[in-house]
């Protein structure tokens, strides 16, 4: 819980800072606005992945891929980056982190390979591939709400960026892993699935909600439908699975007092402060600087209040693209750079499988940089 816990505190700090006229109610009203549609749409897919998870969609796409790769690890592993990064564009790079981590790992296991080149590039491509859509990370909502575009827009700015990150990072993935990639593998029994028509329903939701994520409306009206649809058809084939833990209160909690806390800090003057550290301007310098301090900002403390602290400074679409690749590029040196990757490590964790934090700041420190550095070069030709 300690999210929740950091959350609840900033909360109260926030209250406080209200309560002595430091922030006016206003901006907290303000703020309230803002935020409500992106945290109900955070809400809804979280729920929509985690019943789809729970109907086996997840390990049935798995076994299918193994299927397809034939024996070949290089391969598989191909399709697992595949699946991936279409699970991080369209249901978020949080769902990437946990529903998607323990299935590859199981995979890994059932053919009885290395499950740790699988488990990095899960929490990699969750972050660097989250550059995809709006609806892949909380971030891009948040500089879409920012900005006033559409979905077209913003491919149109961060789309050619989104493809570099992922190609760096599958290239860096297998430089790292190639020789744990080798070789073929016996293919496994198909996983055993209790309920084949709630599968195909929800997989048939799932099917309905992608396009729909990306087709102008706002993306919490779709997804709050797809959950809806999901709890009615588990309330009929496995009530059971319908728990409390499937809201994701935490998350909530602790992203609430992110932003009334950094509305705190404004009113603070702390923008003053950040614009002499990330610099002005749309030149290449200029942007490869405030991508650079999101991406300290990302591993110092957490992406999402990175962002937050220095979405004021980001003033022009090309300089809130550099912020959003340094955010969401760039944490893959700490352990709490972001949500993701704490998720990721309490699933590795819980399923048995142990990760070097010496080896992913190691590869980190690589990777993050390079990623970043070379993702911000489409946003600096524009």
């Amino acid at each position: 819980m300690p999210i929740a816990i950091i959350g609840g505190v900033l909360l109260l700090l926030s209250a406080g800072a209200v309560a002595l006229g430091i922030m006016p109610m206003s901006d907290v009203l303000v703020i309230a606005d803002r935020v409500w549609p992106i945290l109900l749409f955070v809400v809804a897919i979280t729920v929509v992945a985690e019943l789809a998870a729970g109907a086996g969609i997840f390990d049935l796409a798995s076994a299918f891929l193994a299927r397809i790769a034939k024996g070949r690890v290089w391969l598989l592993w191909l399709l697992i980056v595949g699946l991936a990064i279409l699970s991080t564009a369209f249901l978020s790079l949080d769902t990437t982190a946990v529903l998607f981590t323990p299935v590859v790992v199981a995979v890994a296991r059932a053919h009885r390979l290395d499950p740790l080149p699988f488990a990095f590039t899960t929490v990699w491509l969750a972050n660097t591939a989250s550059l995809v859509l709006p609806v892949s990370n909380l971030t891009n909502l948040l500089a879409v709400e920012r900005l006033g575009i559409d979905v077209g827009a913003f491919v149109a700015l961060l789309g050619a960026s989104a493809l570099v990150a992922i190609a760096v990072t599958v290239a860096l993935l297998w430089i790292a892993f190639h020789r744990r990639l080798r070789g073929r593998f016996s293919l496994a029994p198909a996983p055993a699935i209790g309920d084949r028509m709630l599968s195909w329903i929800a997989g048939g939701v799932v099917v309905v909600l992608l396009p729909l994520l990306v087709s102008g409306i706002p993306p919490w009206i779709p997804a709050l439908g797809a959950a809806l649809v999901l709890v009615i058809v588990f309330l009929w084939r496995f009530p059971r699975a319908l728990r409390p833990s499937l809201l994701p209160w935490q998350l909530i909690v602790f992203a609430s007092g992110l932003f009334l806390a950094v509305g705190v800090l404004e009113s603070l003057g702390a923008r003053t402060v950040l614009e002499g550290l990330s610099g002005t301007g749309d030149d290449p310098v200029a942007l490869w600087r405030l991508s650079g301090v999101g991406m300290l900002g990302a591993n110092a403390v957490n992406n999402l209040p990175a962002y937050l602290a220095l979405e004021g400074v980001a003033d022009s679409p090309a300089r809130l693209g550099a912020l959003l690749v340094g955010v969401n590029a760039g944490p893959l040196i700490t352990p709490w750079a972001s949500l993701a990757t704490i998720l990721w490590h309490s699933r590795l964790t819980a399923v048995g499988v142990t990760v070097s934090w010496k080896q992913f700041v190691l590869l980190g420190l690589i990777a993050a940089p390079v990623t970043v550095g070379l993702a911000v070069i489409p946003l600096t030709l524009r």
